[in-house]
Formats: C-alpha cells, structure tokens, sequence
C-alpha cells in the first residue's frame, strides 16, 4: 500500500504529525490521570479532615502535610531525578542498569537513617512549635520519610526505563487510602490530628508496594555503576531540591511561625487556599516526571536544537495554564474553599491569585530547571533556588500582614528563581549548540529516543 493511499496509513501518518507538535513528553498523559484522581483525592482528605476536625485541630496537621511534602520530595525527589536521568541514559545505549538501582537504593537508605535520626534529636522543638504536643504527629512524619524513600527510588526506576503505568498508579494510590482512613476515623469520630497524622504518613509507602505489584525486571543487570554516575551532581541537586521545596511549602510554616496568638488557627485556613490555587502544580508533576528523561535522552544523543525546540514549546504550554490558573483561583476559588472546606476557611480573590501566580512562575522555573539538569547544569539549578528562597525570605520579612507578606514572598520568590534559572538555562544550552554547530534542527524521523 502506498503511503498515504489508505485510511490506516492516513491515520498513522497524522498520528505521527500531533505526536511530533505535542510539545508534552511521552507518558505525561499516563501520569496525568494518576494525578488528576490524586489530586482530586488530596482535596477530598484535607476537605474531610477539615471538617471533621474543625479549623484549630486541623492546624498541627496541616503543618505536617506542608512538613512532609518539604522533606519528602525535598530530599528525595533528586535520588530520582538522578535514577530516571542515568537509566534513560543507559537504556538509550542499550545497558542494563541493576546495578545503578541497587547504589541508588543505599544511598537512600543513608539518607533515611540521617533524616531520621535529625528528627528524633529535634523531636522536643517539633512538638512544642509545630506539632502541638502530639506524639502521633511526629510518629506520621517519620513514617513519612521512610516511605517516601522507596517512593522516590521506584519512580525514578520506572521513569527511566519509560514505564510510566506503575508511576502514575502510585498517584492513584496515595490519597485513596488517606481518604479511606479518614472516612474511617470520621465514622469512629476521632476528633484530633494524631490518627489522621499517621494515616498521611503510611500512605506512601502502601501506596508504592500496590504499584510495583505488577511490574518486573526493574533491576536488569549490567556493567558496575561508579559512583560518579549518580553521585556526582547529587549534591547539588539535593540542594536545588530542598530550596524547590522549601519555596514550594514554606508558606504554611511561615504563617504558623509568624502568627501571633490571635491568628494561631490560620495555618490550616492557609493550606486550605494554597492547595486551591496549586491545581496546575499537581497536574504539572505528570510533565515534570516525563520530562528529564526524556529532555535528558535528547541532550545525551546530541540533538541540542530538538531540545530547544521542545523546551520553548511546553514553556508556552506551562504559561499558558499558569495564566489560566491565576483567573480560574480568583473566580472560583472562593466557591471551592467554601465548598471543600467550609466557610471557616474562607480566603478573598486576592489572597489566591497571589497564590495561583506564585505556582505559575514556579511551574515555569522547574521546567526550566529540568532543562539545566539534563545539560548537567545542576549546580546552576542550586544556585537559581537559592536566589528565590532569598528572596521569599526578604520579601516575607519586609511585609506586615500574615498573608499578603507571605503570598507576595512566595510570588516573589518563585519569580526571581523562575528568571535566574531561565538565564542560567539558556546560557548552558546556546553553549552546547556552539559546541555542536551541525546537530538536528528537526525531529529525525528515522530515530526514536523515548520515552
């Protein structure tokens, strides 16, 4: 059959034109839909928890939820990104890489031993500043780490070998079986943070054991892996990731910090309004998880003009649903607070757009950060972090009200990282373009570079 000349080739062919002007990563759509269902799980629980346990009890866990996601994926998410770029790495030049899993897998538990032990040492000043006096708060967070340990290592395995199926049904699971435990409790009628602490922190780890149950040959064998394969930009990433982090979840700490006695119930009234505005966030985890690989295979075969192309492309794509959710907060946020959690948490339109713009531009400086790290720029990654965390701290302490000051820091900061890191990028990228003056200016057709 002639190409062209029948329907089924038609189709491929125009198959093959969307896929190549998607500007999305292969498997974004896969771990868009375990996102999409954790997400919508995610509001379901806070809602519940809220709820059930009023504004004041559900502040201690509040901070604990943004405590979590600051140390958790703050510490862990670079084991990741290193595991998924090194495996895309080796399996674009056909290598097996059990032993890769296997070094990534000791140095996780390294870090688990040493974040634990930091916690148990500071146990008395979280209890007392941060966890209320409850014991099970702490015992959630330790559980927490732990699981979100092998969580980190699993998806950067799975991502970099471009099996995207187990990835996103991790997303699927997490918040499920929060919201089934608190449905749980709700129905025994505990009324204190403590259960539903400890419920936030198991989750992770069931979470991941359901989804590996049906993949296999994750840790193929092949040549040693040195120790400088994965570990020697892993500094640098773990500091670009705990200052990410940070600027991503410092804002319900600052509030519990700064609050004086009077506004000491505002930290769950401020997680109530960051986790509306923060949509586009979670949904943008699906690029973000598909996107160093990928970025990180095309800067590993040479193919710096494609990277360009590709990068400026979901560039548009992330403002554009930035954009979207600055308006989308300011018009119906209001209504979704009211809805999922209740009058008693009720912020104004200016209070979310602040917030919706603070995760637009930081979408933007992790997309642009994942770019550097697929150039091996991941010290410049550090460094453009570190410039916005600055910032939100400078901007935080020059304001006066509890949540403008700390709404304007994170925009502020988010912002002044998205411009640093963008600058940085662009400098890596236009320097390996000079350095390889004839590489693809369009997609070769005769090549396939996945995921």
């Amino acid at each position: 059959m002639k190409a062209g000349g029948g329907p089924r080739a038609r189709f491929a062919a125009l198959t093959e034109r969307l896929g190549e002007r998607n500007p999305l990563p292969a498997g974004t759509l896969t771990v868009g839909g375990g996102l999409v269902v954790n997400g919508i799980m995610s509001y379901v629980f806070l809602g519940l928890a809220a709820r059930t346990l009023g504004v004041d009890a559900f502040g201690p866990l509040s901070v604990l939820w943004a405590l979590i996601y600051l140390v958790g994926p703050g510490f862990f998410l670079p084991l990741e990104q290193e595991v998924s770029r090194s495996l895309a790495n080796r399996r674009a030049r056909g290598v097996g890489g059990g032993p890769l899993v296997r070094q990534a897998g000791m140095l996780g538990a390294a870090l688990v031993a040493a974040l634990v032990a930091v916690t148990l040492v500071g146990a008395p000043l979280l209890l007392d500043h941060l966890f209320d006096d409850q014991v099970l708060i702490l015992v959630g967070f330790v559980l927490a780490i732990v699981g979100y340990s092998a969580v980190h290592l699993a998806r950067g395995t799975l991502a970099g070998l471009g099996r995207f199926r187990g990835y996103a049904l991790f997303f699927v699971y997490e918040n499920s079986l929060r919201v089934a435990a608190a449905v749980v409790l709700a129905l025994l009628g505990v009324d204190n943070a403590g259960p539903y602490a400890v419920a936030v922190g198991l989750a992770p780890g069931v979470a991941i054991g359901l989804a590996l149950l049906g993949e296999h040959d994750l840790a193929s064998e092949g040549p040693p892996a040195p120790w400088g394969e994965l570990g020697a930009a892993l500094g640098s990433l773990l500091a670009a990731s705990v200052l990410t982090a940070f600027l991503l979840y410092a804002g319900v700490l600052a509030v519990e910090l700064l609050a004086d006695e009077s506004e000491s119930d505002q930290a769950g009234v401020f997680l109530a309004g960051l986790a509306v505005a923060r949509v586009p966030v979670f949904l943008f985890q699906a690029v973000q998880a598909a996107l160093l690989p990928k970025l990180s295979a095309l800067a590993g075969a040479g193919r710096f003009h494609e990277f360009g192309d590709r990068l400026r492309r979901l560039l548009a794509a992330v403002g554009l649903i930035g954009g979207i959710g600055v308006v989308g907060a300011a018009l119906l946020g209001p209504f979704l607070i009211d809805i999922l959690f209740g009058d008693a948490f009720a912020l104004d339109r200016v209070d979310l757009a602040l917030l919706a713009l603070s995760s637009a531009a930081f979408m933007v400086a992790v997309a642009l950060g994942q770019a550097l790290i697929a150039l091996e720029g991941q010290s410049r990654v550090a460094l453009g972090w570190l410039v916005g965390v600055l910032a939100f701290l400078g901007i935080t302490a020059a304001g006066e009200d509890l949540f403008l000051r700390v709404e304007s820091g994170l925009a502020g900061g988010s912002a002044v990282a998205a411009v640093v890191i963008g600058v940085l990028a662009r400098q890596r990228l236009h320097g390996r373009l000079r350095a390889h003056p004839h590489t693809l200016t369009t997609i070769d057709r005769t090549t396939t570079i996945e995921p």
